[in-house]
């Protein structure tokens, strides 16, 4: 890159990031305690600037800069073109926008048919004995016992999936008359993703020479001699309040006892008073009104029960996507995205979605129904944070907006709908409920989630080029599969087994529910210390390589998801390792 170009682009970050932390509550404070500064004896006008400084350095006011500063540069979007519209800073590719554009759509009559049919509104106000009941109950309702039997999962990942095997770039010609090149896969769009070789280099730290916990850890070797001098250090990283430092660390993995604060010091979250008042606020949202979106949280916890130990749930996404995807297809008042939301207005009450999507899911499972108010708490609040908007300033979605009843059709009378901008799918609740292992307070699991959600979690169900996003992950485990394991990638392709169809489910939930959840907490420290979602796909393939033999003799689609229904046995990091760099170029 020419110097003056990356002179312009460092401009151009460092204005976006002044830009952003001006607004923040950090600037506010910075800005108290420089005042309080001034009225120090050893602070001088002549060398003002200078003490400052000093003072912001001594206070530790330097270190919470320098955290908010690398947390904006890791969700920070590639700097483009300076006249690129704003729209090809959310998505480059003008067909990855109309796909994203006509799957909300999709989505939003899917929505829009259920409120209809069954004449609910999307949100009422609670009257004032149903806000006190909720209130009352706020720490235990997992004692509620709802019956959502008519409300269904707007979408399922099996529905996404086939939307993004339809998708087309309508300017790329591959080539190949054939058809012999490229048609092994599902995925037929060119992207440039990383190969085994770029990726051994964005993963180096996984290296053979390089000791893990969740490998070293388990070997029969002295405690000193590594797992003992790597807590040490741990805790020394945390001492320092450094983020750059605790995202390097935790590369290699985190101890038990120090995960919960390393993720939280990377993900620059210190749960101050504003915050635990912030969240209050969200929970007195929550009592006041009652949401379509509560119904569908609590129905898409379905999954969660079983799908720890890799068993199909009565009503998982295997058996529930024809279901949504009829629906999704059926008649509304509108296909287009102002004129597909029912307006909000007030109808009979109806039991918080959040509430069932717990009960059917969290409740009936041996990891999870400990944590079942926790779920309920974290996602109803999560419905409501407009907070979470901010990221669609980098997301190639779009929050869906809904009409004032009486007001359709009037741009002035629009709202997000949900506040949040998120609609659930089904296993949504997927996202959260590991973290409930590490984080015992509401307010903080909550903030953790919060952040997990828009800096990574929010790639698995969009649209985009983006080398984290699901469109990347599947082309990247397609092409390590086709390209390493050809033999095993033929054969299930002959017998109806496209491996992707199996894998999907896998990344799109971040190996969520499918992993022990132990084994699922050391993946995501290295989603974390990488800051990107890549090794998901890794993963995905080094699976199949350790199920290869097995799956060479599966003679269908059944037999090859049976083969591979229980992953809560896996070791993660011995696959990764071997996958990475004991594969042969």
């Amino acid at each position: 890159m020419e110097p003056d170009s990356l002179h312009r682009q460092l401009s151009v970050t460092i204005a976006h990031i002044v830009q952003r932390l001006r607004g923040s509550k950090l600037h506010s404070e910075l800005e108290r305690e420089a005042r309080t500064c001034l009225h120090k004896s050893d602070v001088r006008i002549e060398s003002l600037k200078e003490d400052l400084k000093d003072f912001l350095r001594k206070s530790g006011w330097e270190k919470k800069l320098q955290n908010a500063v690398y947390h904006e540069l890791n969700v920070l979007p590639q700097p483009g073109h300076p006249a690129a519209p704003a729209e090809h800073t959310k998505e480059g590719l003008m067909y990855m926008r109309r796909a994203q554009v006509n799957w909300e759509k999709r989505v939003l009559k899917s929505l829009n048919s259920m409120c209809a049919e069954l004449a609910v509104p999307l949100a009422k106000k609670r009257s004032t004995d149903e806000q006190k009941e909720l209130l009352n109950k706020w720490n235990e309702m997992g004692t509620d016992e709802p019956d959502l039997s008519h409300f269904r999962p707007v979408y399922a990942p099996k529905d996404f999936l086939e939307v993004l095997i339809n998708l087309r770039n309508p300017n790329y010609d591959g080539g190949d008359p054939s058809g012999l090149r490229g048609s092994w896969g599902l995925i037929s769009i060119p992207l440039p993703v990383k190969d085994l070789s770029e990726l051994r280099n964005l993963f180096t730290e996984l290296g053979l020479n390089y000791e893990q916990l969740g490998v070293d850890d388990s070997m029969q070797i002295p405690n000193e001699l590594f797992e003992s001098e790597y807590l040490r250090l741990g805790q020394r990283v945390l001492s320092e309040h450094n983020s750059a430092a605790a995202q390097q660390y935790i590369r290699q993995g985190c101890p038990t006892g120090l995960r919960a604060d390393m993720w939280a010091l990377i993900l620059n979250i210190d749960n101050q008073l504003e915050d635990s008042l912030y969240y209050e606020q969200l929970k007195s949202n929550v009592i006041q009104h009652d949401l379509l979106v509560d119904n569908l949280i609590y129905k898409v916890l379905q999954p969660m029960a079983t799908a720890h130990l890799g068993w199909p749930h009565p009503d998982s996404e295997e058996n529930t996507s024809e279901e949504s995807s009829e629906d999704a297809t059926k008649s509304s008042p509108s296909s287009t995205s102002t004129d597909t939301h029912t307006s909000v207005g007030h109808v009979s009450g109806q039991t918080s979605g959040y509430d069932l999507d717990v009960k059917l899911t969290a409740s009936n499972d041996d990891y999870y129904f400990v944590f079942e108010d926790y779920l309920y708490q974290v996602l109803l609040c999560f419905s409501r944070d407009t907070l979470v908007l901010d990221h669609f300033s980098y997301s190639s979605a779009s929050p869906p907006k809904s009409y004032i009843r009486g007001k359709l059709a009037l741009e002035d009378y629009t709202v997000v709908y949900p506040p949040n901008g998120v609609i659930p799918f089904h296993g949504f609740a997927m996202y959260v409920a590991p973290l409930c292992f590490l984080y015992h307070e509401p307010s903080k699991l909550y903030q953790v989630f919060r952040e997990m959600y828009v800096r990574y979690f929010f790639r698995l169900h969009c649209i985009s080029s983006h080398s984290s996003g699901i469109v990347s992950l599947c082309l990247v485990f397609e092409t390590l599969v086709q390209t390493y394991l050809p033999q095993l990638f033929y054969h299930l392709r002959e017998i109806g087994a496209q491996p992707l169809r199996i894998s999907f489910k896998w990344m799109v939930r971040a190996f969520s529910g499918y992993l022990a959840t132990d084994q699922l907490l050391f993946l995501w420290d290295r989603i974390l210390g990488y800051n990107s979602l890549e090794i998901l796909a890794v993963l995905a393939a080094a699976v199949f390589a350790f199920r290869a033999e097995n799956l060479m003799e599966a003679t269908s689609l059944a037999t090859a998801e049976a083969i591979l229904a229980d992953l809560s046995t896996l070791k993660v990091m011995p696959l990764l390792q071997l996958f990475l760099f004991a594969t042969s170029s």
